[in-house]
């Protein structure tokens, strides 16, 4: 296995607040590649994603919608922990991307 570098870290990071990052890391074959930006690229996508459903649904809810923009702090936390060159679970999302075989 690859030897995670400060780049990978960076890049990995970034995914988790900025979903274009995880998008463009799993369109570059030199990123996609390397398999710690790979593996946060797609978990990143995933958690996206389902962030990005809650909070259309939270938004229809009146007085709830106020703290839609609190579930995206949470990125940061994911983002530190990638930085920090870390493999982690998001519970749900990882077992799930998993599951499916897109992740390893």
């Amino acid at each position: 296995m690859d030897e995670i570098n400060s780049n990978d870290k960076l890049l990995a990071a970034l995914s988790y607040p900025i979903g274009l990052v995880a998008i463009i890391i799993l369109l570059v074959e030199d990123m996609k590649s390397r398999p710690f930006q790979k593996y946060h690229a797609i978990q990143a996508l995933g958690v996206n994603v389902v962030l990005v459903v809650l909070s259309t649904v939270l938004m229809l809810i009146p007085f709830v919608g106020c703290i839609v923009p609190l579930l995206w702090l949470v990125t940061f936390y994911w983002a530190y922990q990638a930085y920090q060159g870390q493999y982690f679970d998001i519970p749900g999302v990882t077992p799930f991307l998993k599951g499916q075989g897109w992740l390893e």
